[in-house]
């Protein structure tokens, strides 16, 4: 352990050190608005594949240019934007999963009852969060209405103000409108919680039929979508964070298909780390085309790629000639 003494430095100082480390820039207004709209912290990762391994110094390889950083920045901001509209999709869906199979089986309110559960689930943390939503929405319209009241608006007019606010989200309009049960119906409460909360949640059911039920709805057997689930919302997460995704390594890797049933990249289905992100890649488009069979998404997902011929694929896990597999040819 040491105590820190880097010095803050603004866009100049900034600037300087990079030219320092042999970075060539050959624009220094454009490098300078680069710096001042991404920060200099933000765009370290994307310097290391273009450092001289294990200097001390940092140092840039010999001819590498600011250009080629903001490439790299570029890309994995758009993959980004790709990756997070393929889960947001997949989310949806997964939660729709859920309550089409449990609202019919159990009832509005099934996940009110501890027994839908297995004994480790954290119950309790559940409603407790649910209860939460609906108080704050609550309170959030109570100082509506009161703003609404200082208003000068005529009687008549602030009454359909606040009446409207009240239907401005379900969490509101149950609290104000029911008394019992004092918690929202799960369709509702499912919209509520957060991705991580969800796969917990499906991972916690008491009975393995309706794990497998509500996974077979997105053509998956159970226990895949319950470690899919996992890794999804790790990338959602730091999808959501803005942070380097291109070249991640999964720290915890995703459960694969054993008896391969459906249509799946021959690659992941040899013996190998499998831990980068082709693997999530493959994930997402297996999963688009059940949730929205016209999809489109691997051909974007192909049109980016081709957009940056220079970053290398072999980084993300992608093997060679992937392109000619089936699992990812596209039809135009």
């Amino acid at each position: 352990m040491k105590c820190f003494s880097k010095p803050a430095i603004d866009t100049a100082e900034q600037m300087s050190l990079l030219k320092s480390r042999g970075l060539i820039v050959k624009d220094e207004e454009k490098a300078r608005c680069f710096l001042e709209a991404v920060s200099f912290f933000r765009l370290t990762p994307y310097m290391r594949p273009f450092q001289v391994p294990e200097d001390m110094a940092h140092a840039f390889v010999p001819g590498t240019t600011l250009l080629e950083l903001t490439r790299l920045y570029e890309f994995d901001r758009r993959l980004r934007l790709l990756v997070i509209d393929a889960i947001e999709r997949i989310e949806v869906a997964a939660r729709a999963s859920v309550s089409n199979h449990m609202g019919p089986t159990y009832g509005a309110h099934w996940y009110l009852e501890r027994t839908m559960f297995q004994t480790d689930y954290r119950h309790q943390e559940l409603l407790d969060g649910i209860r939460a939503k609906q108080s704050k929405a609550c309170q959030d319209h109570a100082r509506e209405c009161q703003r609404i009241e200082r208003s000068m608006a005529p009687a008549p007019r602030k009454a359909l103000l606040k009446g409207m606010r009240a239907k401005e989200s379900y969490a509101r309009h149950y609290t104000l409108s029911y008394n019992s049960p004092d918690l929202m119906p799960a369709w509702a409460a499912m919209e509520e919680i957060t991705l991580g909360d969800l796969s917990h949640l499906f991972k916690g059911l008491a009975r393995d039929a309706d794990r497998k039920a509500i996974a077979r709805r997105l053509g998956l057997p159970g226990p895949l979508m319950q470690s899919w689930l996992h890794t999804l919302t790790t990338i959602r997460n730091i999808c959501a964070h803005h942070a380097r995704l291109w070249n991640r390594e999964l720290g915890i890797r995703p459960e694969l298909p054993r008896n391969v049933t459906f249509s799946w990249p021959l690659h992941l289905q040899q013996s190998g780390p499998h831990a980068r992100m082709f693997t999530v890649f493959c994930m997402l488009n297996l999963l688009m085309r059940q949730v929205s069979p016209h999809t489109s998404w691997d051909k974007r997902l192909h049109e980016l790629l081709a957009t940056f011929p220079e970053i290398r694929l072999e980084a993300m896990g992608f093997p060679r000639d992937w392109q000619h597999d089936p699992f990812w040819m596209t039809s135009d």
